[in-house]
């Protein structure tokens, strides 16, 4: 069993486009050592993304808490308000930008549990 919260998070992830990754439950010992899912806060500030990936083995779930997106997934393009849910399978590139006047913020879930090693960034291409 883990309890935590996003406050707990000493030092989040910090993408070379300024998206903030809080990963509260995962993989590692450290956080609960969970097998099947983690699960992350993301918070991406005004006019800046994420980095554009895939992952080979797992599927993501985001779920826009604040904010305005534009998620684009194999080219094309979804724009994304809270409340939305969006499923992003194994191997779908994709990137998500922060659209408006306020930060971005968002949970991700990856089934199963994301590790380093289950990424794969694209310079812009």
């Amino acid at each position: 069993m883990r309890l935590t919260r996003k406050d707990f998070v000493k030092a989040p992830c910090v993408s070379k486009t300024g998206e903030q990754v809080f990963e509260m439950i995962g993989a590692p010992i450290e956080l609960g050592k969970a097998l099947y899912h983690s699960f992350g806060y993301v918070i991406i500030p005004k006019n800046c993304s994420s980095q554009k990936h895939s992952h080979p083995i797992a599927e993501e779930t985001y779920y826009i808490l604040k904010g305005f997106a534009k998620m684009v997934v194999d080219d094309k393009d979804y724009h994304l308000t809270p409340g939305d849910a969006i499923l992003i399978q194994q191997n779908e590139k994709h990137q998500i930008f922060c659209e408006g006047d306020c930060d971005l913020e968002f949970i991700v879930v990856c089934a199963p549990a994301w590790t380093p090693d289950n990424s794969i960034y694209y310079d812009e291409e």
